[in-house]
């Protein structure tokens, strides 16, 4: 009985050496490279792609920060604007100028009309 499964992985096995051998070209321990300029550019590639990722992440994190400070901002403005609304309102003006003994007048005010002569 022969055993075909350990030839297959022995012609994968060579065929990978092949493949390595053709790239490197490998001659009595020598080895040239002949795509070095390819493999080069490829790398170049990578380091450009690796940089562009975490220029992108580092940008992310900056627009998310940025939001959460800007949502904050919008909640101390409601707050303040809410506080500012009820300020004004006349009673409260009313009782802060109390203190100072000023009084709100009870009378209606008097129309000033201009006369024609």
């Amino acid at each position: 009985m022969k055993n075909t499964h350990k030839k297959r992985e022995e012609k994968k096995e060579s065929k990978l050496l092949n493949f390595i051998n053709q790239f490197l070209r490998i001659d009595k321990g020598v080895i040239h490279v002949y795509f070095l300029p390819q493999i080069i550019f490829l790398a170049i590639l990578c380091l450009i792609y690796i940089g562009n990722l975490h220029y992108t992440e580092k940008k992310i994190r900056y627009i998310n920060r940025l939001e959460t400070e800007v949502e904050d901002l919008r909640a101390d403005y409601t707050t303040l604007k809410a506080s500012f609304m009820y300020e004004s309102k006349q009673s409260e003006i009313s009782k802060r100028v109390a203190v100072l003994g000023l009084k709100e007048s009870k009378e209606l005010p008097i129309l000033i009309r201009e006369v024609d002569y």
